[in-house]
């Protein structure tokens, strides 16, 4: 028999016991209370021969009435002295453990196993009764208690006694009935703890979710086991104070903190519940009874909580302030940067995901014989915890046998956009560098941005730059030119060349008029951007990295600040960011000294114009062979204006029943643009004749 088999024993026998020991009493009462009603008149009370509240004391100077045998008597310390033997054992009953742990009396406790008491034996609501000499009270009160028990204790009546305060006891009183009278009953979540059944309250658990603990044996990486032993070590200084101090975890890899809160909880034998702040009732009477349900299952089971605030409204932070220096367990508080205000004692770590060098060991040992240059690469542009890697690499292998180079890559990067795509707008990068009609200098530069973005862990890490910068590490490209003249294609060649993708920051998802909400999403787009390893594209950056004024009011304050803001998370970011605009002079000039590339995108000339005219309809669209692209690059458009026409040329022809693009049709969409734009031209520039006309 194991140690949970033994003790459930000893818990089952003290229980009896106690029950036994119960019904006696009852019993040995509610013969001294039938004999006492027919002793004294009923007109003619005697309180010198009564207890309290009229129902006959149990003492050793009682009248005849209430004298006990000596059979009686033996039985009732027979059954007391067993109770005492098992509650010796360590550990202790339940009954015993719940006493110590929410600080009962020795009253109290014998007020609580009557209340108990009626659902383990279906004697005691009749001995309740004749005891009280009233049949309609088949139930305990508390002026039943004074009679029953030794040095009664009215403090157990307090709101703020152990009995009341904790809920262990629900109160039935109707009307004006007085509260000695009322009917009292057992929490069924404590009759089932006595009874040896330790589980969360139902009143918590839709509010709650455990937090799946880790085997002791399963190893963190060392960065992230370092924490833990921190925080355990700290927590173990404090232990057998009152209140252990709040554990406040930054940064935004809510996995990472789960699990490290997961493994302390562990090593100091508690289970880790995990709740939202907004789940925390708001009202007083609810707030009130949660704060008594949470402290009382956290010293019974026990428990800690990991409470989750990201996102929290200033109403829901004064709400977790009531909370914090209300609750005297331990809690794991899951915050993105701001401190929470509150006079308690507190920890603050910062945490992140395992390092790169922590990462490349966990793909060089899930990966075995397909790691070297591939773990390297995984580690150094991807950011994931230690679950996360296994579970791509199972996932990999699953699909295709052996994970393949492409498989694993591929997967790795529908994993990291998770959450990105809530915050920007990933673009289908489709263009080549086939597609891009660039001058070489132009392109050979483009080159260069992809070959740092693929070398930078080797320059940074091998060669140990990281040690020596400690800003200027991320790689930015500035695009300027006119609309149309290749930004967002180049964009796109970037992002297929490094099979990485292209995210478009919306920024009116970004900007707000509020003070201070644009920093706050910066950091949630930036923090979802470090683990995802995209390219982050800012079109229209001038919006956005304008320059900073000259501080006149508070409003050019925090204007001034979000570019700032802006300007140390750009320097910051380990992947590439890539800003377009076409108004360069708009942008901070010490915004564009902290930039590492500045490409700029000139007008397409005659030549550049003919090349993109002769790529810009796709093998399958019928196009007549007779096209003049001398003429068409002779039409002074972009790029991007150019695809436009070609599109709605297409449209046009597939109107028409020979269903082929022609002069004709490339013309007349060329019209359309030129309009559209309000770009000046002579109508002559879209007039064509062809040789059957010339004739």
């Amino acid at each position: 028999m194991n140690d949970q088999a033994d003790w459930v024993e000893i818990n089952d026998k003290h229980l009896a016991a106690t029950v036994a020991w119960l019904r006696l009493r009852l019993e040995r009462l509610a013969r001294s209370t039938e004999g006492k009603t027919k002793a004294v008149s009923s007109d003619e009370p005697s309180r010198a021969k009564s207890g309290w509240f009229g129902l006959p004391k149990q003492t050793a100077s009682s009248n005849t009435a209430l004298d006990e045998s000596m059979s009686e008597k033996d039985s009732i310390d027979r059954v007391l002295q067993e109770m005492t033997d098992l509650e010796t054992n360590a550990p202790s009953p339940a009954l015993i453990l719940l006493a110590n742990n929410l600080g009962l009396s020795k009253f109290d406790r014998s007020v609580l196993a009557l209340c108990a008491a009626m659902a383990l034996d279906t004697r005691i609501p009749g001995l309740c009764a004749k005891a009280q000499g009233d049949l309609n009270k088949p139930y305990p009160t508390f002026a039943l208690a004074f009679a029953l028990f030794d040095e009664p204790d009215w403090n157990a009546l307090s709101p703020h006694g152990p009995l009341r305060y904790w809920r262990l006891l629900e109160i039935n009183q109707p009307g004006a009935m007085p509260l000695t009278g009322a009917a009292l009953i057992a929490d069924e979540r404590i009759v089932n703890y006595l009874k040896g059944l330790n589980y969360l309250d139902d009143r918590l658990t839709p509010l709650l979710d455990p937090i799946g603990i880790q085997k002791i044996d399963d190893n963190l990486p060392p960065s992230q086991q370092q924490t833990v032993d921190r925080i355990v070590a700290r927590l173990k200084q404090t232990n057998g104070f009152e209140l252990p101090p709040m554990i406040e975890l930054l940064g935004h890899d809510s996995a990472s903190k789960r699990l490290i809160a997961a493994r302390s909880a562990t090593l100091l034998g508690l289970n880790l519940q995990a709740m939202d702040l907004k789940s925390i009732p708001g009202q007083t009477g609810d707030f009130e009874t949660f704060i008594r349900l949470w402290q009382r299952e956290s010293l019974l089971m026990p428990l800690a909580l990991y409470l989750a605030i990201d996102g929290a409204a200033e109403s829901d932070r004064t709400l977790l302030k009531r909370f914090i220096e209300r609750c005297s367990g331990l809690v794991f508080i899951d915050l993105a940067d701001a401190k929470t205000e509150t006079l308690r004692e507190r920890i603050t770590i910062e945490v992140g995901k395992p390092t790169p060098a922590e990462q490349e060991r966990m793909w060089d040992e899930v990966l075995q014989a397909q790691a070297g240059d591939l773990s390297k690469r995984l580690a150094g542009q991807f950011s994931f915890d230690q679950h996360e890697i296994r579970s791509l690499a199972h996932a990999s292998s699953e699909q295709a046998g052996a994970p393949s180079e492409f498989n694993l890559w591929e997967s790795c990067r529908v994993a990291a956009r998770e959450g990105m795509e809530q915050l920007a707008q990933r673009i289908d990068a489709k263009s080549h560098w086939d597609d891009l009609i660039l001058p070489l200098d132009l392109k050979s530069l483009l080159r260069q941005i992809t070959d740092q973005v693929n070398r930078r862990n080797r320059v940074y890490d091998d060669w140990g730059f990281r040690s020596k910068l400690n800003r200027g590490l991320g790689i930015n490209a500035l695009f300027t030119g006119e609309s149309g003249t290749g930004k967002t294609m180049a964009a796109e060649v970037i992002a297929n060349e490094l099979q990485l993708d292209l995210f478009r920051i919306d920024l009116s998802a970004v900007v707000s008029k509020y003070i201070g909400e644009t920093e706050k999403n910066l950091r949630k787009l930036f923090d979802s951007a470090e683990d995802s390893g995209a390219i982050l594209f800012f079109d229209e950056a001038d919006a956005l990295f304008g320059k900073r004024s000259e501080v006149k009011d508070s409003h050019d304050r925090y204007a001034n600040i979000e570019i700032n803001y802006l300007l140390q998370r750009m320097e910051a970011y380990r992947g590439l960011a890539i800003l377009a605009t076409n108004m360069k002079g708009a942008l901070d000039k010490a915004f564009m000294r902290r930039l590492r590339f500045i490409v700029d995108f000139p007008f397409p000339g005659i030549e550049e114009r003919k090349q993109i005219w002769k790529r810009v309809f796709p093998p399958a669209t019928p196009v007549d062979p007779a096209l003049d692209y001398r003429r068409l690059a002779a039409l002074n458009l972009t790029g991007g204006s150019i695809q436009n026409v070609a599109l709605n040329a297409a449209f046009l022809a597939a109107q028409e029943e020979n269903a082929r693009v022609t002069m004709p049709l490339i013309l007349n969409a060329a019209r359309t643009e030129f309009k559209k734009m309000e770009k000046p031209a002579k109508e002559s520039d879209f007039r064509w004749l062809d040789q059957a006309e010339v004739k």
